[in-house]
C-alpha cells in the first residue's frame, strides 16, 4: 500500500470534507487508505464515507492529538503516512504528485505546496518552501513544512518514535525537527493541501504554546550530531546566521533557567558556529538572519507576496 491517511478527529462537521478529499484522490497507481481516529469520547454521526472499504475507524477517546495519531499510525499499512486534521483537506490530484515526487527520490519526507485559506474557506496566499535535502537548520529556525501536505516514511516516523505525548501543542513542529536530524526531505512543486489558520475553532491551546515550543527545541539541540548536521544544512550566509541564533538564544533562556553548563555548551557552539561562518559574518544578510526573530521566512514571504498584512501564524 502506498500511504495511510491518519484523521484525528472531535467530531467536527468538517471530517466528512476530510475524508472525502482522500477517497475523492483520482490516484490509481498503489492502493490507499484512510484511518479515522475518533477522539471526541462520543460515537461519530453517521456518514456516507463510513461504508468505504478503504476506510477504518477507531476510537481513543479524548487522549489528545498525539495519542490519537501514533494509534492511527500504529495500525497503518502503507508505505508512507499522512496526517490530515478533521478541518483541512487534500487538494485534486495530491496523491498522484506524491506518487510521482517518490519515484524520483528516497528521501523519508515528502511534501507539497500549502494553500492556506482562513475559517471561511477563502484562500490567503500559498506556501512553497524550495527547500530540499538536508533541511534541519530552516526548520529550527521556524520554517514550518505541514504535516497535511506531507507523506512521511513508517519507518522514519517510528524510528523517531512518532509524535512525543509530553509536547501537545507544536508536536507537528517538533516531529519534523526530530526527522530532519536524521534525514533529508524533497519537495513536489503541486500545491497539495488546504489547510485552515486562525485561532477561530482552533482545538490548540495557544497560551502555552510558546513554552512548548521552547523545551521541544531544547531537546533537539541536546541530541548527539545536532550542530554538525544544523551547520551542513546552512548554506546561505541567512542559515549560518540562523544556526548561531538558535544556539545563542538557547543559551541566554539556558543562563535564565539557572542551567549553567548547559547554557556555556550552547555559548561555545554558537562562538564555533559564529567562526565558521568566517567572511560571511561581514553580510547584510547574515545580521538580518541573527537579528531576526524565530518564524517561517517562507511564510512571511507568502503574506508579503500576497499583500496580506504580515500575522504570527495560528494554526
Amino acid at each position: 500500500m502506498f500511504c495511510s491517511t491518519v484523521i484525528p478527529t472531535i467530531g467536527r462537521e468538517s471530517l466528512t470534507r476530510a475524508v472525502n478529499s482522500v477517497l475523492d484522490q483520482s490516484f490509481s497507481a498503489e492502493e490507499f487508505e484512510v484511518i479515522v481516529v475518533n477522539d471526541s469520547g462520543s460515537p461519530l454521526p453517521e456518514a456516507g464515507w463510513q461504508r468505504s472499504p478503504r476506510v477504518r475507524v477507531i476510537e481513543t477517546s479524548k487522549r489528545e492529538r498525539c495519542v490519537a495519531r501514533n494509534t492511527g499510525a500504529a495500525i497503518a499499512t502503507g508505505k508512507y503516512l499522512h496526517f490530515l486534521d478533521d478541518d483541512d483537506w487534500l487538494l485534486p490530484g495530491a496523491l498522484d504528485a506524491f506518487w510521482e515526487l517518490a519515484q524520483q527520490t528516497d528521501a523519508p519526507w515528502l511534501y507539497g505546496g500549502s494553500r492556506l485559506v482562513d475559517r471561511q474557506d477563502q484562500p490567503i496566499i500559498e506556501l512553497h518552501h524550495n527547500l530540499t535535502g538536508n533541511c534541519l537548520v530552516q526548520v529550527m529556525a521556524g520554517e514550518w513544512i505541514p504535516l497535511q501536505a506531507s507523506l512521511i516514511d513508517a519507518r522514519i516516523f517510528f524510528a523517531v518514535g512518532g509524535f512525543d505525548p509530553h509536547t501537545p501543542i507544536n508536536e507537528d513542529v517538533h516531529l519534523v525537527r526530530c526527522v530532519a536530524l536524521h534525514a533529508d526531505m524533497a519537495e513536489t512543486s503541486a500545491t497539495v493541501a488546504a489547510i485552515g489558520v486562525g485561532t477561530e475553532g482552533s482545538s490548540t491551546d495557544y497560551a502555552r504554546a510558546a513554552t512548548f515550543r521552547r523545551r521541544a527545541r531544547e531537546e533537539i539541540l541536546g541530541q548527539p550530531g545536532v550542530f554538525k548536521r544544523m551547520y551542513s544544512s546552512a548554506f546561505t550566509n541567512f542559515w549560518r546566521a540562523r544556526l548561531v541564533q538558535a544556539y545563542f538564544t538557547s543559551a541566554v533562556w539556558n543562563l535564565s533557567h539557572r542551567r549553567v553548563f548547559t547554557a556555556l555548551s550552547r555559548t561555545t557552539h554558537g562562538l564555533a558556529g559564529f567562526a565558521l561562518a568566517g567572511p560571511s559574518i561581514l553580510s547584510r544578510s547574515f545580521w538580518q538572519g541573527l537579528l531576526r526573530a524565530y518564524e517561517s521566512e517562507t511564510f512571511l514571504r507568502g503574506f508579503r507576496e500576497a499583500n496580506q498584512p504580515v500575522a504570527r501564524r495560528e494554526i
